[in-house]
């Protein structure tokens, strides 16, 4: 599912039912949830949904008011009909290991047609045909009218008795991995040899004013039913999230996604069919003024993106594997990626293995994980495990956070011939770049981090940082002239008042320092969305 949502799901019913808090309280003593910031702004008038230029009707993932024409919805009742109390099973789950290796079936995909609603492949994928009425008098989805028989909801002679929830026990298989021998994996990789680079001084840089947010405007969906790139009917691309960029070459950006799910996936669902955890496209779109076009994705059949960084799809050994940033030095690109164990109970916490590096020497077709570039997750301590990694001068830079969105925000910097050897790298610890001092890394900023996504602005030097805060409930962006600082104060870009449910803030390499493009994921409709925010810098 790529990141899981930064508002909470788990007593959802609690908001909806007013007496259920007590008796959540009494029936889960003791469960934890992540404390979610109070909604203060009003919802955003009623619109109808968009549509894109083939008429399919896409998501709106703004916080809106209710359709004022709709009938009223029926009153709620002060009570869930049932709660479900989960009770885990565990189940024994051989792993064979090592891993398999990679299906690198790739195709060679034909132009997209000139007609852009056009399906390329009706024989795998059409759009559906609207209901005939003389064959189909009750659509799919229409209310049943006909008679029942039965108690029905109860007496309706007047008196408002309270009907205690029905309490069920809900089995779930919790899966005990245990590894056996299997076939043949990967190649051994040679180890690269061990690298100790010096201590170094690396002083915090003077603070920056930072620049004056003039407005923060939806550009448009870029992935999903009824996005302008119709990705459902081009590569089986329905829900998706995440969205990372980077160019890969001049006038060209790559698209990395998260989990991806494909034909028969139904907005609202966690997973789904066709389950890929991640998927790549590609943009040569310059305007971005009227959205994010992607051209292709890398196929393994036609229509259908393939899955690039595999996984193992086993709860409590490797879940999936989901991108983090890219980037390219020469002609060979880099993805950081991290192996989540599973994804946790609570939302906005997850269990990873290790955060770590892939590369592609054929513009991102074909990945290999590379086996000693990885930040070993152990005891859940690993501050690298979600990592946002920028090449500039003749360093990289990597900025992490640990598992998860409470953790706060390392630095590390390694040079560009040395990316895959980790003992190339130094941590920058108290005003200096240390080596073998992972753990010991200064917090850049204070506060909680995640999903970072930074940029170097070459038109004025000064870095960019967008990211999840979650405690504060909004994506925000800081500024500064260094990677290690001073950062300027996180300004807010997009609430989750606004955006229930929003997470990401991934830049668009070709933003400005007046025009910053990122994208953001919507969880309830899991798909990726355009944003734009209007920069005023200081001069």
């Amino acid at each position: 599912m790529g990141f899981r949502p930064s508002g909470t799901r788990v007593f959802a019913s609690a908001a909806k039912y007013p007496c259920a808090p007590a008796i959540l309280g009494v029936l889960l003593a003791g469960a934890l949830t992540v404390p979610t910031p109070v909604a203060q702004a009003a919802q955003h008038p009623w619109a109808p949904p968009p549509v894109n230029s083939c008429g399919e009707i896409g998501f709106d993932p703004v916080n809106r008011e209710p359709d004022p024409n709709a009938p009223p919805p029926p009153p709620l009742p002060q009570l869930p009909p049932q709660i479900d109390i989960p009770v885990l099973v565990p189940e024994i789950t051989p792993v064979p290991v090592p891993d398999p290796p990679p299906d690198n079936t790739r195709i060679d995909p034909e132009p997209l047609p000139t007609d852009p609603c056009r399906n390329p492949c009706p024989d795998i994928r059409d759009t559906p045909k609207p209901p005939d009425p003389a064959t189909d008098p009750a659509p799919k989805g229409a209310p049943d009218t006909g008679s029942h028989s039965g108690s029905g909801s109860g007496s309706s002679s007047g008196s408002a008795a309270i009907r205690l929830p029905r309490i069920e026990i809900r089995p779930e298989i919790e899966p005990i991995p245990i590894p056996v021998p299997g076939g043949d994996g990967p190649e051994p990789q040679p180890a690269p040899p061990p690298v100790v680079h010096p201590a170094e001084p690396g002083p915090l840089t003077a603070a920056i004013a930072a620049p004056l947010v003039e407005s923060v405007d939806l550009v448009g969906q870029v992935t999903g039913h009824g996005s302008a790139n119709r990705t459902d009917m081009r590569w089986q691309v329905d829900g998706t999230d995440l969205g990372i960029m980077w160019e890969t070459k001049p006038g060209e950006v790559a698209v990395a996604f998260g989990d991806t799910f494909g034909d028969g996936w139904t907005s609202g669902d966690v997973g789904g069919p066709d389950w890929r955890s991640n998927v790549l496209g590609y943009s040569t779109d310059r305007d971005l003024a009227d959205g994010l076009t992607i051209d292709t994705m890398v196929q393994d059949s036609r229509c259908h993106a393939t899955e690039l960084l595999p996984s193992r799809k086993i709860k409590n050994w490797e879940t999936t594997t989901i991108p983090t940033s890219g980037f390219a030095i020469g002609q060979r690109q880099f993805m950081s990626y991290m192996s989540v164990n599973h994804w946790g109970r609570i939302p906005g916490l997850w269990s990873t293995n290790y955060g770590g590096l892939a590369y592609s020497d054929d513009n991102g077709r074909t990945w290999v994980k590379d086996q000693h570039a990885r930040w070993d997750n152990f005891f859940g301590l690993g501050r690298f495990q979600v990592a946002a990694m920028v090449p500039q001068g003749d360093y990289v830079y990597m900025f992490g956070t640990p598992n998860g969105r409470v953790g706060v925000i390392g630095l590390a910097r390694v040079p560009k011939t040395e990316v895959l050897n980790k003992s190339a790298y130094q941590y920058w610890v108290g005003g200096t770049w240390a080596p073998a001092a992972e753990n010991q890394a200064t917090p850049l900023v204070l506060g909680m981090a995640s999903e970072l996504s930074v940029r170097f602005d070459s038109g004025t030097e000064q870095w960019q940082m967008v990211y999840l805060d979650s405690a504060r409930g909004a994506i925000v962006m800081r500024t500064a002239a260094s990677p290690q600082g001073t950062w300027t104060d996180s300004v807010a870009l997009v609430s989750t008042d606004d955006y229930p449910k929003a997470y990401g803030g991934f830049i668009h390499p070709w933003s400005t320092s007046e025009d910053l493009y990122f994208t953001i994921s919507a969880w309830d409709s899991y798909n990726v969305y355009l944003m734009h925010a209007k920069l005023d810098p200081p001069h």
